[in-house]
């Protein structure tokens, strides 16, 4: 009895330690624009996102605009929270590493198929669906956004189990944030409160530019 209680313990703790997957390999998260080297200079966005959220894909173009607007002084790093209520959330976001791991600015490009094509993938909408024909639909919108290239990688990508566990990783690293909802924002480390976020261009111009502005500052004084 005691044997079989000490082996019980011991696989439930084995478990639990394979399951952190804590540090992984890589830094979570999706760098934008991709191949962006950060320095201590660079404003540092982080996003937390989840591909067939709403408020995610609104959220989406005013951050974009303000990432174009700034250039090389500002950057993002895009994390995936695949959120539970989400019935498709998960798997939208394994697509995206999947893709990620042939050729970055493609992820940026799934992420806008998805957010123009949600919908598609709404809980109402693919109740009756097998997890396997929402795949598929994955899988052909994939196709149709990226051209057929992509169409074997996707479908390789799902039977892989390293697609699995980084997505697993994203979610346990905005869990470790203490990120419950999205989108959620910070900059340089600094969480935005839900009051903060901004929900336009404007809003992003009146949070960076006084950062840049105090970028700008310390050279000048460096130098004198």
């Amino acid at each position: 009895m005691i044997r079989t209680i000490l082996v019980f313990i011991v696989v439930v703790v084995e478990t639990r330690v394979q399951a952190q997957l804590v540090p992984p390999v890589r830094q979570d998260g999706f760098v934008y624009p991709p191949g962006h080297r950060f320095d201590p200079d660079t404003i540092l966005i982080e996003a937390y996102f989840d591909p067939v959220c709403p408020d995610s894909r609104d959220s989406w173009p005013p951050l974009k605009q303000a990432l174009h607007h700034y250039g090389s002084r500002v950057a993002l790093l895009l994390h995936l929270l695949p959120l539970p209520y989400h019935d498709n959330a998960y798997v939208t976001s394994r697509a995206l590493h999947i893709v990620n791991t042939v050729n970055a600015n493609a992820t940026f490009s799934l992420l806008e198929g998805f957010f123009k094509h949600q919908p598609l993938f709404y809980n109402a909408q693919t109740i009756h669906l097998t997890r396997a024909a929402v795949v598929e639909k994955i899988v052909e919108l994939g196709t149709v956004t990226l051209g057929k290239s992509y169409q074997s990688v996707l479908k390789s990508g799902f039977s892989d189990k390293k697609s699995d566990r980084a997505t697993r990783v994203s979610f346990k690293y905005s869990g470790s944030r203490g990120v419950y909802g999205t989108p959620t924002f910070y900059v340089n480390g600094f969480v935005l409160s839900d009051a903060a976020s901004p929900s336009n261009f404007g809003g992003w111009k009146k949070i960076i530019d006084p950062l840049v502005q105090a970028h700008n500052f310390i050279p000048y004084l460096r130098r004198s």
